[in-house]
This record gives C-alpha cells, structure tokens and sequence, in this order.
C-alpha cells in the first residue's frame, strides 16, 4: 500500500504551496506522488466543485452541501486514491473528510453523527496515514490572504463566525486525533514551514530526517508563495489524473 496525507486548515493557510513543496521532495526521491485537491481531482469532482462553491448558489441547504462534497470525495477515492495507493504511490491531498467535520458539522451546525457517516460511506472507510493541519494567526487572516488571489467564494462569503466555528472543529479534530493530526504553524517564513511539513511527515519518510525546504539547486527550490493558489484546472500528474 501507498502513504496518504492530506493537508487541512483556513483557506490561505498555504496548504497548496507546501503540498507542492513536499511532492518535489518525494519526487526527487523516486516516489510516485499524486497531488489532489478537494472537491476535484477527477472530472465530475470538478464539476460538483463548480456547484457547490459557486457564489451563486447561495439558496443551496446545507444539507444538499454536505451531500454534493461527499459525492465528489466517494469519485476521488474510487477513481484516484484508492487505485494509486494499491499500487504503492504516495497521495498529498489539499482538505479531505476532515475539512467535512470542520465546516459541515461545527460550520454548518449539522449533527455530527451524520456527517461522520456520510464521510464513512464517501471515504469507504478510508483514513489518512497523517494529516497536517495548517494554522496561521486568526481564522480571518488565511481568509484575507487567499482573497487577494482570487475572489471569495460561496464559503469563503460564510461570515466571520461561521469560520471561528470551523476552527474551533479543526481544532478539536488535532485535540482527538495527536498521532494521525499533527498541528503546523504557517505563520513563520516558508522556510521554516517547509521543515516543520518535513518534521511532521518524518516518521513515514525516515530520509527526510530534519530536513525542510529544499535547498539551493536542490529540486523545488524557489520562492514560496504566502497563500494557497488560486484553483487551477484538474491536470494530469505522474502517474494519474490528478490535482496540484
């Protein structure tokens, strides 16, 4: 089997860049790294990700929400994660059933026993080996971060304290969960952050010792971005459809 981590926090945390970052890393090493994000990463999660973040649906229940994110993650395991793992590729991905706990179930107000059944049907049971969770200051500034990338989104319209909530969720997920959750602080400089994704990540990528970004001339060297990127379309990646 392969390795599954997924990455969660605020929006403008910088799940994309070190999800990037890392994936080189890997990489260098001779790895199969499939970068996703969520919703997407296959045709039709990209299609409910159009839906379900449009602006213009604002009428949607948020009960009718947590089933379209639940739809487009049951696409992403059938059709991407679960094949790459089974043949021993390593899957990063950009917010998972984690992030459905967080804004679904505290956001949202949702009973939370559903939502953990919803995600148990969606994920068939599948469980990240590690999850990194991005915090960076106050749950409006990743926020105002990623608002100066592209424009606000149906969620990211929610209001300051439906976000507070969604905080407080991850936050009691890290709590529940020490061993698989581990808690990065982005608010220092890319480098810093780089060695701290490496440090978490350490015990199922022993060669990464106390290594963190990558050094000059080593692959993925460069300039960090200070924000998540903007959503680009679904491309393809090393090995399979993929999502960086």
């Amino acid at each position: 089997m392969g390795t599954f981590v997924t990455f969660e926090g605020a929006d403008g945390t910088g799940k994309s860049t070190h999800i990037g970052l890392l994936a080189e890393r890997l990489r260098a090493h001779g790895l199969e790294v499939l970068c996703l994000r969520e919703p997407g990463g296959t045709a039709v999660g990209e299609a409910l990700r159009a839906l379900v973040l449009d602006p213009a649906n604002a009428g949607l229940s948020d009960r009718a929400e947590l089933l379209i994110y639940e739809a487009a993650r049951a696409q992403l395991v059938d059709e991407v994660i679960a094949p790459a793992l089974g043949r021993g590729a390593v899957v990063l991905c950009d917010r998972f059933a984690d992030s459905t706990v967080a804004y679904q179930a505290y956001g949202r107000g949702l009973p939370r026993e559903s939502v953990d059944a919803a995600n148990a049907f969606a994920t068939g049971g599948l469980v990240p080996d590690r999850t990194l969770l991005m915090v960076c200051g106050a749950p409006d500034e990743g926020l105002h971060r990623a608002a100066q990338v592209a424009a606000a989104d149906r969620l990211e319209l929610a209001g300051e304290g439906f976000h507070g909530r969604v905080a407080e969720g991850f936050g009691a997920l890290a709590a529940d969960e020490p061993i698989r959750v581990r808690v990065v602080d982005s608010s220092g400089s890319c480098e810093a952050t780089a060695q701290a994704v490496a440090q978490a990540v350490a015990d199922l990528f022993p060669w990464l010792g106390d290594g963190g970004a990558p050094a000059e001339g080593e692959a993925g060297a460069g300039p960090c971005a200070s924000a998540d990127a903007a959503p680009r379309p679904a491309a393809p990646a090393e090995g399979g459809a993929a999502r960086g």
